[in-house]
């Protein structure tokens, strides 16, 4: 398992691609406080879970519907950022395949909007936008992770 390392150039090569496919919360959230975000964020969740609560000025686009709606609903000039429930979740993976498919930029916010809500981010239901509580598991006060 761990004899066989890769090597440098190829560990960077690959995690300088992750880093061009996928974003987290935390960027994703800076971001959308700027007038102009650069992209457009796409929950790709049922109705039923954008209607328990969802990113405020996201885009409802169900994963299920991406080829029949994206054409009609996205520009193709703005790039794209998918999130579905959580980490434990690849909805968002899949939706960001079919937007890239389409011709779509896509990154993938990782953490989904599971730790949206859990770093006590902004979230909209039908009631209006509330902070839920963090949680100190996932955005510590006392302690950073510096990154």
């Amino acid at each position: 398992m761990f004899s066989d390392w890769a090597a440098p150039a190829d560990a960077a090569a690959h995690f300088a691609h992750r880093l061009a496919v996928e974003t987290d919360v935390a960027d994703v959230s800076a971001a959308l406080a700027a007038e102009d975000p650069g992209f457009v964020l796409v929950d790709t969740r049922s109705r039923a879970a954008w209607d328990s609560g969802h990113v405020p000025g996201a885009v409802h686009l169900p994963g299920r519907e991406i080829a029949e709606r994206a054409a009609a609903e996205l520009d193709r000039t703005v790039p794209v950022v998918t999130y579905c429930w959580g980490p434990g979740c690849n909805g968002a993976t899949r939706a960001a395949l079919a937007l890239s498919s389409l011709g779509y930029r896509v990154r993938e916010m990782l953490g989904g909007f599971e730790y949206w809500a859990r770093e006590g981010l902004p979230v909209e239901t039908a009631a209006g936008v509330h902070r839920p509580d963090a949680d100190p598991l996932t955005t510590p006060t006392a302690v950073s992770c510096g990154c």
